[in-house]
């Protein structure tokens, strides 16, 4: 990596970091929180600020993360009730207020532009100034595989001092000393099993009770909930239906709003002209949103079916109304050629061989679309305040309610104080609900009707045409195989790699930053292997489609490009894929114990019927190590079936191996989702796709079946879960597909005819 490029990165987090280090320690912000934090109600004692007490003995954790079905609500509360030794059944979640203590540091730390494998003193002074202006800036989001890593020693401590405090309260309550009692299963006992109280008879014991220095947390030896298969605590509402989606927010008085988007991208509404003199009856405006126009109305029928018969729109072309993917890859391609890297890294020696041969391949991968089952959508409520200054109300599914908080202050132009966001269950997420467009036109639509909510909901169309799209990417990879001696060696590998950065246009387009110019963090990891020399030039496509966040981000494109060439390369030196891969991990224990787990559970080397093959990739990402075997079927040479997949992941500590295994499930279903079916296209300026019928997904009666293997290497450090078991499926079919027929496919989505 440059020195000029990390210097200026680090340069400007020690100096946010500096100036808020200051801030940080005059205002004590601890991750504990007020006692009074938590919203508390007749009945109920806070004892810190995630964590509170109910008379019927109910503990009440707050969970400040999105639950968009990864579980989130369900791991955390359990950190809190293994230190507080509660039972499960009487465990309960709630949203917390917007607070600073709910911040999440560890999606900061992970923006910085370093490998996972690297360290020393400048990645070391990075870490900590990042978290340091992350608890400053206090940004609650849920993103990047974070929620468990940041909230593993926060909300455990916070478990801890509440059972520090109950022990005290019970100690006082039935005057014996404090190191005689023990807290066990919502209960508080003699160690010789005799209860002294139940928790929620502490209720009104606990309030004038000092807060101590945090005791000391328990050893993984010790955990009683901790890596059980515990049950989550959003199935019941989920299954009765009683859990609040976006879609579900009913308001007195609410209207609803459909919105036409420009049909090309920059594009923007100037004008528009009603076809008949007056608006028809359910329709109440007709609004200039940014990037398009809303009819509100009494129905979100009858606003949709308006701007389809009711009214002319005038547009505003965007930047490159004739755009289309053939010209896009012809731009790419000559990016490859001759674009500048924006980022350069080299490791190794790389040397001439004596007897050289070169081996290259190029791949490709197209523009994906997040499409989550549940339609985009917004609920926005302009109203006055107690004291009569303009307030506005959001309801959302919604990944980072302070993003969403201060995008509908700007839209409304009122203090950021004055707004308040209501986040719902999310019906998916994928890192499209991070995204602020669907606020901005919520409150416009919500401003044209005061005092009346608004709810703003996009038809599947209007989602996938425009969506802010997993980049489509470019990269040709080239190894340097040394030939001259009995055996071909490996000499070194290169690649070299086009793509936009959602880093650049993510806070450019959410808060106004301006654009570094540099590649997206996860597309520019370093493979695990140990290869004689690696170099990687990345270069950064300027563009006006947008880009966003998606599943995995980067590694779900990269992962492809950099397992396929491994394989290649196996092939050119006539290996086994699973023994060469072995070779270059022999310094690499943990990855290589996921590999041979991976490869031992799905049988390899077995033999298969004619037409059949098994692939294997590995990835390591947001902490967690993954390797996948696919078996596939290609009995007609041309249909293509996914008939297995085995799935091994190290990701430190389990919290609650259900929800693992689960995630790693979902990570292979939509990760094979986007392998076989996924491509957006464009042609005119604007994206050709529109549902489900041209953008498809796995289906039930296809999906492979799947089995997932937990691996402990008795790593300590955390890892995510929800977007790692992406990243390997799209190689392992790729793989499995040339060992079936000798075809190697090196584009997305994947196809044989």
């Amino acid at each position: 990596m440059k020195f000029t490029r990390r210097k200026a990165i680090i340069g400007g987090i020690v100096g946010g970091g500096l100036l808020g280090v200051g801030f940080w320690f005059a205002r004590e912000r601890d991750r504990l929180g007020s006692r009074k934090l938590l919203n508390i109600k007749p009945g109920e004692v806070g004892v810190n600020g995630w964590v509170k007490i109910t008379r019927d003995n109910a503990v009440i954790v707050a969970v400040p993360r999105a639950e968009m079905g990864q579980g989130v609500q369900t791991a955390l509360a359990m950190l809190v009730a293994e230190e507080l030794n509660a039972r499960w059944d009487q465990v309960r979640v709630e949203d917390p207020p917007e607070d600073a203590v709910y911040r999440n540091v560890d999606i900061l730390i992970d923006g910085l532009p370093f490998s996972p494998e690297e360290a020393g003193t400048m990645v070391d002074m990075a870490h900590w100034m990042a978290g340091k202006l992350g608890g400053v800036l206090g940004v609650l989001a849920t993103g990047g595989s974070t929620s468990v890593r940041d909230a593993w020693l926060p909300m455990r401590t916070a478990g801890a001092v509440a059972r520090d405090l109950l022990l005290r309260a019970a100690s006082r309550k039935a005057a014996t000393p404090v190191t005689d009692l023990v807290a066990v299963d919502g209960e508080i006992r003699r160690r010789d099993g005799t209860r002294v109280a139940t928790f929620g008879d502490l209720v009104d014991s606990v309030e004038d009770l000092a807060i101590r220095p945090p005791p000391a947390l328990k050893q993984p030896s010790e955990f009683k909930l901790i890596g059980r298969p515990l049950p989550r605590v959003d199935v019941p509402a989920k299954v009765t239906g009683t859990a609040v989606f976006g879609v579900d927010v009913r308001l007195p008085g609410m209207l609803y709003a459909a919105v036409r988007n420009a049909p090309t991208f920059g594009g923007s509404a100037i004008a528009f002209k009603l076809r008949q003199a007056a608006l028809p009856k359910g329709i109440e405006k007709v609004v200039i949103v940014p990037g398009g126009i809303a009819a509100v109305g009494a129905s979100w029928w009858r606003a949709e079916k308006f701007l389809d018969e009711g009214i002319d729109i005038q547009w505003q072309a965007g930047p490159e109304p004739a755009l289309d993917s053939p010209t896009l890859w012809k731009r790419y391609e000559q990016l490859l050629e001759t674009g500048a890297p924006a980022l350069t890294r080299t490791l190794g020696s790389a040397k001439a061989p004596t007897g050289g041969q070169v081996l290259e391949a190029t791949y490709r991968a197209p523009y994906l679309a997040h499409a989550p089952m549940e339609p985009m959508n917004c609920t926005a409520l302009a109203r006055k305040t107690a004291a009569g200054a303009p307030g506005i109300d959001i309801w959302m599914p919604n990944q980072s309610p302070t993003l969403m908080r201060l995008a509908a202050a700007k839209t409304a132009d009122v203090a950021q104080a004055e707004v308040v966001v209501h986040t719902t269950f999310l019906g998916g997420g994928f890192g499209r609900r991070a995204e602020v467009d669907l606020v901005r036109q919520a409150v416009t639509c919500a401003l044209a009707v005061p005092d009346r909510p608004v709810q703003v909901l996009w038809s599947r169309e209007e989602d996938i045409r425009h969506d802010m799209y997993r980049p489509m990417a470019l990269a040709r990879w080239r190894a340097n195989i040394d030939i001259a001696g009995p055996v071909p060696q490996l000499a070194g590998v290169a690649k070299r790699q086009v793509a936009q950065s959602p880093t650049d246009q993510f806070p450019a387009r959410t808060v106004g930053l301006p654009a570094q110019g540099q590649p997206e963090g996860n597309a520019v990891e370093n493979p695990p292997y140990a290869f004689p020399s690696y170099r990687l030039e990345a270069i950064v496509a300027d563009g006006s489609v947008p880009v966003g966040f998606w599943r995995s981000v980067g590694h779900s494109h990269t992962a492809f490009f950099d397992e396929s060439f491994v394989d290649e390369i196996a092939v050119a030196l006539k290996k086994d894929p699973l023994a060469f891969r072995r070779e270059l991990l022999a310094g690499k224990p943990r990855h290589l114990k996921v590999l041979e787990t991976a490869a031992r559970e799905a049988g390899w080397g077995m033999p298969l019927p004619a037409g059949s093959g098994r692939g294997i990739a590995l990835r390591a990402s947001f902490g967690s190590i993954v390797a996948q075997v696919a078996e596939v079927a290609v009995a007609d040479g041309k249909t293509l079936q996914v008939k297995r997949v085995i799935c091994a992941v190290d990701c430190g500590p389990v919290v609650n191996p259900a929800i693992v295994k689960a995630q790693m499930e979902s990570g292979i279903v939509y990760g094979l989702s986007a392998a076989l079916y996924g491509e957006i296209t464009l042609a005119g300026g604007a994206v050709e796709q529109g549902n489900f019928p041209d953008y498809d997904a796995v289906r039930l009666a296809d999906a492979p079946e799947m089995a997932v293997h937990l691996v402990d290497s008795g790593a300590t450090f955390i890892g995510g879960v929800g977007e790692p078991g992406t990243p390997p499926i799209a190689p392992a079919v790729a793989n499995a597909v040339f060992a079936a027929t000798g075809k190697r496919l090196r584009t997305l989505p994947l196809r044989l005819a």
